[in-house]
């Protein structure tokens, strides 16, 4: 009977932190999968945690810095042949307006990106056509 509990979807979050200057905080995997891209920090979500506490420890583990968290921007599946993860994107702001990231946890790198610089990085598959939706969702102006 334990196998077949192992065997189904993960629940993750992703978490696009936006701070007043429209940047988004980014994290660079540390970590496989996608060691050395660039994506949101986020994460697993824990038996028997609420999904917003789960946005709210994912990025303070993985940057230092305290969020408030807003809406879904949306879901989307990964899946391979060992994983199967559905992931529920938000929309999130910091609680201080001067947090500087620190990388923690299973990030290399953590840093505020402006849209110009999120160009030249080796990003996630699938990141920007979700960023666009965040930043919609969040009413930042792009760049």
């Amino acid at each position: 009977m334990l196998s077949t509990l192992t065997q189904v979807p993960r629940l993750a979050v992703g978490v696009f932190v936006f701070d007043a200057a429209g940047r988004v905080l980014l994290i660079e995997r540390g970590r496989a999968p996608g060691k050395g891209l660039w994506s949101v920090p986020g994460g697993k979500v824990e038996w028997g945690e609420a999904v917003a506490d789960a946005c709210r420890r994912e990025v303070l583990e993985e940057t230092g810095v305290e969020i408030a968290v807003g809406p879904l921007v949306t879901w989307i599946e990964r899946m391979d042949d060992a994983h199967h993860y559905v992931i529920l994107d938000f929309v999130a702001t910091p609680v201080r307006r001067d947090a500087e990231p620190t990388a923690g946890d299973d990030a290399s790198h953590a840093r505020w990106l402006t849209q110009q610089e999120l160009q030249r990085l080796p990003l996630t598959a699938g990141l920007l056509p979700v960023l666009a939706q965040a930043r919609a969702l969040a009413e930042f102006p792009d760049g």
